[in-house]
């Protein structure tokens, strides 16, 4: 059995990789709030980049933390269309759950809904980027820590949606997206405690990309893309801000018969 460390460049992936969780979070919920108050095409915008801003979140989460992920006794290398695979799901996904709530915000059908659709997606998310995963040897997983990182992911979904149609101020904002990075990092962590390697000596070179030629260059062209949305968002007027305020009535001239 290889060993396995999911921490090989200290806690700089898992702390990078919970802050993308958390920014991913809070873009979303602050665009799901600004959809909510619009009608039409506006909703629609708002939540495209709400799903785009999660989708986008969780799947750079996912691979900032796979960068510190190595194997003793081989390599690991990613196979691309695979791992781009992975960042289509979680959009898709989370673009149906985001959707299911913001066009029926007042429907506990839909939240529950949502939330499992979103939840799905990111379960599928992760696993499809492990099974991108390349090395030498056999890849195994304990299927009760597997059940218990779907259900994690679901529950973290559906609260994520909640409280994207329940918070409204900026400080909440801030509290549900440290909690919702929480529990997403907490998903991905214990589907990789859900892991085994059996590794297979070999010097055959090994399909794929390595992780730092298409991964970290991946992750930070999205990251980037987090960052650059969370300024606009914040430079956005808000729906009662886009229209100035009404003119004072001009006064009535009175003149003298």
């Amino acid at each position: 059995m290889g060993h396995l460390d999911h921490a090989t460049l200290g806690w700089l992936t898992p702390v990078l990789s919970y802050a993308m969780a958390c920014v991913g979070a809070a873009l979303g919920l602050r665009c799901t709030v600004r959809a909510l108050a619009a009608n039409g095409r506006v909703r629609r915008n708002w939540l495209l980049t709400a799903a785009s801003a999660i989708g986008t979140g969780i799947w750079t989460m996912h691979f900032t933390a796979m960068l510190g992920f190595g194997v003793s006794g081989t390599d690991i290398r990613y196979d691309v269309p695979l791992t781009l695979v992975s960042l289509v799901v979680a959009m898709l996904f989370v673009c149906a759950g985001v959707f299911a709530v913001g066009h029926h915000p007042g429907r506990v059908r839909a939240l529950l809904l949502g939330g499992l659709t979103t939840g799905l997606g990111v379960a599928g998310m992760h696993y499809l980027g492990m099974a991108a995963v390349r090395l030498h040897g056999e890849v195994g997983y304990d299927p009760a820590r597997v059940a218990l990182s779907v259900l994690i992911a679901v529950v973290a979904a559906t609260a994520a949606l909640w409280a994207a149609l329940a918070i409204r101020s900026p400080a909440a904002v801030t509290v549900a997206s440290l909690i919702m990075g929480a529990a997403v990092s907490s998903m991905h962590y214990t589907g990789m405690f859900a892991v085994s390697v059996r590794v297979t000596p070999s010097g055959d070179p090994l399909p794929g990309a390595g992780a730092m030629s298409f991964v970290f260059p991946l992750a930070v062209g999205l990251g980037a893309y987090l960052f650059i949305t969370s300024a606009f968002v914040a430079l956005s007027p808000a729906a009662g801000e886009r229209h100035p305020p009404a003119s004072a009535p001009r006064p009535v001239e009175h003149t003298t018969p």
